[in-house]
């Protein structure tokens, strides 16, 4: 029974770092792919995508690696790693649900007065120039610019804000889940002794 818990326990934290090691490096892939065809010409946040798509590789590598060895310093680290990313995704997640409308427009507008290239981004793939107004003197990446006929962007994102907050606050509070159930899976498994080990030494 004891060696069938712990094979259990081994399987399932090793399945868990597997699963963290795609979704890492699927948002590296993701980033860089918008990055190299012009989707996203802001380097701040294909930045931050593959800086958080690398730690989180390094987080799933150390949790795979401790899980294989049953190494009691990594699996603790990580375990506290872990944890820590969970109370932040909860955090994060929660707010991202339960945001108003009017909290929304004033975060979609302090975003957009904050980077320049992020308004071209969207200017451009949403077809539309400026945020609540538009200035027919100023510049705009927009095609519909050249024949006058733009709308402001502040309508276009806010169609599809909300329903991109409620997507990305779901996807987030179900990881934050499955970080618990690693944060629990580790304490179990880094708890439990290797049946094949010599049953004199510390575990």
């Amino acid at each position: 029974m004891g060696c069938a818990g712990f094979t259990c326990s081994k399987n399932s934290l090793c399945a868990l770092n597997i699963l963290y090691v795609m979704v890492s490096l699927l948002m590296i892939g993701i980033a860089a792919w918008g990055k190299c065809f012009g989707l996203v010409s802001s380097f701040q946040v294909v930045g931050g995508i593959i800086g958080v798509g690398v730690f989180l590789f390094f987080v799933a590598l150390a949790g795979l690696i401790g899980a294989m060895k049953h190494h009691q310093v990594l699996l603790f680290f990580y375990m506290i790693i872990l944890f820590l990313v969970f109370v932040v995704q909860f955090s994060v997640s929660s707010a991202c649900l339960a945001i108003n409308e009017d909290q929304q427009n004033h975060l979609l507008e302090v975003g957009w007065n904050n980077s320049l290239t992020t308004q071209r981004d969207v200017e451009k793939s949403l077809n539309c120039c400026g945020f609540s107004h538009m200035d027919v003197n100023g510049s705009c990446a927009a095609p519909c610019f050249q024949y006058s006929t733009c709308t402001t962007c502040a309508a276009k994102i806010q169609e599809h804000a909300g329903e991109v907050l409620r997507f990305v606050g779901g996807i987030g509070l179900f990881f934050s889940f499955t970080e618990i159930l690693g944060v629990w899976l580790t304490y179990r498994y880094r708890n439990q002794k290797d049946p094949r080990a010599n049953p004199s030494a510390f575990l």
